[in-house]
């Protein structure tokens, strides 16, 4: 990912500066946080699927068998046909499942961000609001390098 998104850059920075903002200016812009916020999720998921939609087939099945629910996994009628059954980990495979480790620790984060700010809001602590302005800032940077991961 060599360009920076203009609607993380923009994120990271408002949320940089909500960080020193009082009670009083959260509650007047705290819509626009989450709009900002929303902003650069959506950019970023964007290009994580438009990364992926670029995978060759092998690729994308392997992705998509670590999706899938575990049972779902080892019934043969859901096995996808010239797959062969899991007994020794490809290459493929191998790139799949860091890929999805990544996209699954950004996510993570992503949630924890999101869950202090909506407790920031519960309880109109700013204390909570700039942690929750940190944990987004962290989430943008494990999405951008899950991203990273992914185009390798």
């Amino acid at each position: 990912m060599q360009q920076k998104l203009p609607e993380v850059e923009n994120a990271k920075a408002l949320m940089t500066e909500a960080m020193s903002w009082s009670v009083v200016r959260w509650l007047r812009e705290k819509k626009r946080v989450r709009k900002t916020a929303d902003q650069a999720n959506a950019a970023l998921d964007r290009l994580n699927q438009s990364v992926k939609d670029s995978w060759g087939d092998e690729v994308k099945i392997a992705y998509q068998d670590l999706l899938a629910p575990a049972d779902a996994a080892t019934d043969e009628r859901h096995r996808r046909p010239g797959k062969p059954a899991s007994g020794t980990d490809s290459q493929v495979t191998l790139f799949a499942k860091k890929v999805k480790a990544a996209d699954d620790e950004a996510y993570r984060a992503r949630m924890d961000a999101e869950n202090t700010f909506d407790e920031a809001e519960r309880l109109l602590s700013t204390r909570l609001a700039r942690e929750g302005c940190k944990k987004a800032i962290h989430s943008w940077d494990l999405h951008e390098k899950a991203i990273r991961k992914a185009q390798t």
